[in-house]
């Protein structure tokens, strides 16, 4: 089935919605993943979303953090979350596309600011997170599913996914030991990078921007954190990718843009 899906890290769902509902009318996505929506299921803006035509919903927060949301206008053939590292903290949504597409809506850990384990709690439960899944990935997915995966990974892996590599290096979300894990996870099941077969992997490309930049667009100072994957079977189903830079300067912006691709039947 011909699929336009976008992922958008929304940093508090119930704070943008207005943002939401402007994508929504200008993209017309088949399918909108959330990340770190920080609504617990009970205050999630169900209905909002059933009225813009996303009946059919998987939600999955909890209050003030994280929280991953699936929104479709296409019916869902089931679906689950997973929980990793022995916390319960709504990073992990799986749903079951009309014809048998299974979709990750994955938010990985940002990791703190020290890009030492042994110092940094949040550094180890980061690198553990994409252990995990790697090793679930690679054991019980790669051999029979046909899948996507979208997603805040909160790692930018190329040197042009950053500002200035040489500056990252020592910068958590660019670590070699951070791009090295991530590549495992892309290489567990044959991922593709979407967004990267249709930008080239020599052009620059953010799709982040701190909030602590007096001027983010005039600085520029960038990271790709977000990213759609699908397996190789879907690889030659792709059509389109954008990552829709201008939002940032929106009203109330979130400190992500959205990514959109596009898959032909």
């Amino acid at each position: 089935m011909a699929l336009k899906l976008a992922t958008w890290n929304i940093n508090s769902v119930r704070l943008r919605l207005d943002n939401v509902r402007r994508f929504i009318a200008e993209q017309q996505p088949d399918v909108l993943c959330l990340q770190e929506t920080k609504a617990h299921d009970d205050v999630f803006p169900r209905d909002a979303f059933a009225a813009l035509g996303y009946r059919h919903q998987l939600v999955h927060g909890m209050k003030s953090y994280n929280g991953v949301a699936v929104l479709s206008r296409r019916a869902l053939e089931g679906s689950a979350t997973r929980s990793w590292c022995r916390r319960e903290d709504c990073r992990h949504g799986i749903v079951r596309l009309e014809g048998g597409i299974e979709l990750h809506n994955l938010y990985v850990p940002a990791g703190g600011d020290i890009p030492d384990p042994d110092e940094n709690p949040k550094f180890a439960h980061k690198l553990q997170f994409l252990d995990e899944l790697t090793a679930w990935f690679g054991e019980e997915r790669s051999a029979r599913r046909t899948m996507i995966v979208v997603g805040d990974l909160n790692i930018a892996p190329l040197e042009t996914d950053v500002w200035s590599h040489k500056q990252l290096l020592d910068v958590v979300s660019h670590t070699p030991v951070e791009v090295a894990k991530l590549e495992a996870l892309r290489r567990s099941a044959k991922f593709v990078d979407a967004v990267r077969a249709f930008i080239p992997p020599e052009e620059r490309l953010y799709s982040w921007w701190s909030y602590r930049a007096h001027d983010w667009e005039a600085s520029d100072r960038g990271r790709r954190l977000d990213h759609v994957w699908v397996t190789p079977r879907l690889s030659g189903k792709l059509r389109s990718a954008s990552v829709h830079r201008d939002m940032r300067g929106w009203e109330k912006a979130s400190d992500h843009v959205p990514v959109v691709v596009e898959l032909a039947e």
